[in-house]
């Protein structure tokens, strides 16, 4: 079991996300993609000697996620979580997203804040919900919590990312791989805000985000 951990300027916070995993979840390894950080990211690796990818410049999210993935997948690991560096996922909630994924017999088991709580009303959770139903009109399935960066995903479909490099860790993936025959599970989970630094998404790039993912879901994965 690998945890992988993309990681671009996440001094403030990476040292303690690692050492709770490390405490919480000891059966899952993990490993920390450095994406061409400018800050102290990979020194805190190398001090705490810390498994890390060391990209030479930022690629962003798909690049460092792809490259867990090919690591994942030369190591023979079969179960692959990504885990966000800024604290907000908790690894309490692993192995029940493993035991899921076991009993299910699913592909990608993803943790979801919403399966037994309702969306807050608020501009964010509008474009979730959006995008909640977009993915059930093109698929059929619902996903009740499609923007979450907590997912799970087994050994077959850790081989499809590390071979693939269109695949990417957002919802019009998850959309594609479900019209591909993969199956799809939630486990509700409870998420922090960001414990330290600055989110990349300000009101401006997250509506270019929704914009982008829902035009990917509705017209661009159709001719993959």
């Amino acid at each position: 079991m690998l945890a992988i951990i993309p990681a671009y300027n996440e001094e403030e916070c990476l040292e303690l996300t690692v050492e709770e995993l490390k405490a919480v979840a000891p059966d899952f390894d993990f490993i920390v993609v450095n994406d061409g950080s400018t800050d102290a990211t990979g020194d805190i690796c190398c001090k705490n000697k810390y498994p890390m990818l060391d990209l030479p410049v930022n690629g962003g999210l798909t690049v460092g996620f792809q490259a867990g993935m090919k690591y994942a997948a030369r190591n023979g690991y079969r179960y692959a979580v990504q885990f966000d560096a800024d604290g907000q996922h908790m690894p309490d909630v692993l192995e029940s997203m493993r035991a899921k994924m076991d009993a299910s017999n699913a592909d990608i088991v993803i943790g979801s804040r919403f399966v037994q709580f309702k969306k807050e009303h608020s501009a964010r959770m509008f474009g979730s919900r959006i995008i909640t139903f977009i993915i059930k009109l093109t698929t059929g399935k619902r996903v009740s919590d499609p923007t979450s960066g907590l997912r799970m995903y087994n050994c077959r479909m850790i081989e499809l990312f590390a071979h693939d490099s269109s695949l990417n860790p957002e919802p019009e993936t998850i959309a594609h791989l479900i019209r591909k025959g993969a199956k799809v599970e939630e486990v509700q989970v409870t998420m922090r805000e960001r414990q330290a630094g600055e989110s990349y998404l300000n009101l401006k790039r997250s509506a270019a985000y929704m914009i982008r993912v829902c035009t990917s879901i509705l017209f661009v994965q159709w001719f993959r």
